[in-house]
């Protein structure tokens, strides 16, 4: 009786599966470092030399990826964008509120969290909302825009706000959420707490949460 040949295809498909999730892993490698640098530096001020040496990969491995370094930041802010709406989702699918303003507690309590745990979400829309050019609009009609009517609606619903109070409360959202990470050192050093603690982080969750949706009065 002939002898089975070993098959060859396996383990070509193993190294090529191998191939193709080291790429992956590069590639989350080098976003995450663009996360920071252009956070950190702007658009322009951000080199893909330094996002190399952040990511500890090739510089030619950025081109390989993303073939321009505004299809970088692009991807860079997507990545941010649509890993605040998975996180958003999931957490309001696992609290399984019904009452809106709960879900809106619920929702802003995370967003918290999210802000502490990447503050380069804001301070890269600080930077790209300072000029009005082509990134800009990009950012605004892919992002903001639709998150902007998201939480005019819930806003609207649950903290009896009218719609020419939107744009203050939007705002006011973003920086009461947001800005005590994005300059955690000057928190340290003016107030001696430091916020990217659990427990402060969880208070400053709290304390904005009912901020924008008080209790109910009788």
């Amino acid at each position: 009786m002939a002898r089975t040949q070993p098959s060859k295809t396996a383990p070509m498909a193993d190294e090529a599966t191998t191939r193709d999730l080291q790429r992956e892993e590069t590639r989350e490698r080098i976003l995450k470092a663009a996360r920071e640098a252009f956070a950190e530096k702007g658009f322009l001020g951000a080199s893909t030399r330094d996002i190399a040496r952040r990511a500890d990969a090739n510089q030619g491995l950025i081109t390989y990826h993303f073939s321009t370094k505004e299809e970088l930041w692009r991807a860079a802010a997507d990545s941010l964008f649509n890993e605040l709406g998975d996180r958003l989702t999931e957490h309001l699918r696992a609290v399984g509120a019904t009452i809106e303003r709960h879900k809106a507690r619920a929702a802003i309590r995370e967003y918290v969290r999210f802000a502490a745990e990447y503050p380069e979400l804001f301070r890269l829309l600080v930077d790209e909302g300072r000029a009005d050019d082509e990134r800009l609009r990009w950012l605004i009609k892919t992002h903001m825009k639709p998150r902007y009517e998201a939480i005019a609606k819930e806003l609207l619903q649950v903290a009896g706000l009218d719609e020419s109070a939107l744009p203050h409360a939007f705002y006011a959202l973003a920086g009461a959420s947001s800005l005590i990470f994005s300059v955690a050192p000057e928190c340290r050093l003016l107030t001696g707490m430091n916020p990217a603690t659990k427990a402060a982080i969880e208070r400053h969750a709290d304390f904005v949460a009912h901020l924008f949706v008080p209790d109910e009065t009788a």
